[in-house]
């Protein structure tokens, strides 16, 4: 029997661009050359490429070294979803393949930020470090506004900094800071001031789609900005949870926001603590963040089956201490590469397909 497949599910953005080698940020180069290492064939598709739910029949692009070739083949036994899915029937088919004995990891990977805030929540040890978090509804946006001076109100369900708005107090009243569009493109940010009555188009946005709303954190800073860490979080060769890379993210001065999509820039955090906090253990503070990184990925790992592969945004207080932000199901990888980290953007394709191997093998996940 020869070297077995890896499934690796993919949008048709990436599955049309892999055979003119137009694959944007994912490097999957990495895929193959991780999977020449730990004996395994990588095997793009998409849902509708699987063309008989009888035979589990896929039609997927099969790289082997430099050289891609579209073929039929049984649906591989382990797939690592890279895929967003959000309808009600893709998950029902992806359902369908488990009880079938496919094993899928990161399977559902979008999920709401109320839902991770609420199970974040069950660990005693992890509560001290979350926002204030509560759905935006009216009431709940009047009562933070009461509590606290400065708030993040954003969509439950989006990513990459899409749609969120900063609330802030000012002399005369509050200062509502909002993008033009939901586009990724957005490229305008509008300000509107206001006494006491909260602003028909806040009421509207938050009316129209699930928000949430939350304490806005104490983030440290570098060169006046505020910066936060993106942390990839992976299963590895022996299926347990390790830390591949932390990058820090600093917002642009024109936005409070950190996400490279949003033109945040980036750079390693040991430069900053050397930079802006000399005063801080630079070893001790990336132990800490390292710590707390990997027991949210357990406890949410435990609450939410099947994850394997999560980027957490944590931020950090002046002092070292860690805060949670959000985490991501799929990780935007390419944070790594922008900031010269060249080993750990390599890693994070490499793991995936370590425990791909390590399932295959008969391994199971470890808590």
């Amino acid at each position: 029997m020869g070297e077995p497949y890896v499934g690796i599910l993919v949008n048709d953005t990436l599955y049309e661009g892999i055979p003119q080698g137009k694959t944007n940020n994912e490097a999957i180069s990495y895929y193959r050359d991780a999977a020449m290492q730990y004996g395994v064939i990588p095997a793009y598709f998409r849902i509708q490429d699987v063309i008989s739910a009888d035979t589990l029949k896929v039609t997927a692009i099969i790289q082997r070294g430099h050289i891609c070739t579209l073929e039929l083949i049984d649906l591989p036994k382990v797939i690592h979803n890279r895929a967003i899915y959000l309808d009600h029937r893709s998950y029902q088919i992806m359902e369908s393949w488990i009880k079938r004995g496919i094993l899928i990891f990161n399977r559902w990977n979008r999920y709401s930020k109320l839902l991770i805030h609420q199970l974040l929540m069950k660990d005693e040890v992890i509560r001290p470090h979350l926002p204030g978090t509560y759905p935006a509804t009216l009431h709940n946006v009047k009562q933070m506004m009461q509590a606290y001076d400065s708030l993040i109100i954003k969509p439950t369900n989006s990513s990459i900094g899409r749609g969120v708005m900063k609330l802030d107090r000012i002399r005369t009243g509050w200062k509502l800071i909002y993008p033009k569009s939901m586009k990724l493109t957005n490229k305008t940010w509008n300000t509107m001031r206001f006494r006491k009555t909260v602003p028909t188009l806040l009421r509207t946005k938050i009316s129209r789609r699930a928000y949430i709303v939350q304490q806005r954190l104490p983030l440290a800073t570098y060169d006046g900005r505020p910066f936060d860490l993106r942390i990839s979080v992976q299963r590895g060769a022996g299926g347990d949870w390790q830390i591949t890379g932390i990058v820090a993210k600093v917002a642009s001065r024109k936005l409070f926001l950190t996400n490279v999509a949003q033109g945040g820039a980036v750079m390693t955090l040991p430069a900053i603590l050397a930079e802006e906090y000399p005063n801080l253990d630079a070893a001790q503070v990336c132990q800490q963040i390292a710590d707390f990184s990997l027991r949210v990925a357990r406890h949410l790992s435990r609450e939410l089956p099947h994850m394997a592969d999560m980027g957490l945004d944590i931020g950090i207080t002046k002092d070292g201490y860690p805060l949670f932000i959000e985490c991501n199901g799929k990780d935007q990888r390419y944070s790594f590469r922008e900031a010269g980290m060249m080993e750990e953007w390599r890693a994070t394709y490499y793991n995936p397909i370590a425990y791909a191997k390590y399932l295959l093998d008969g391994g199971t996940p470890v808590y």
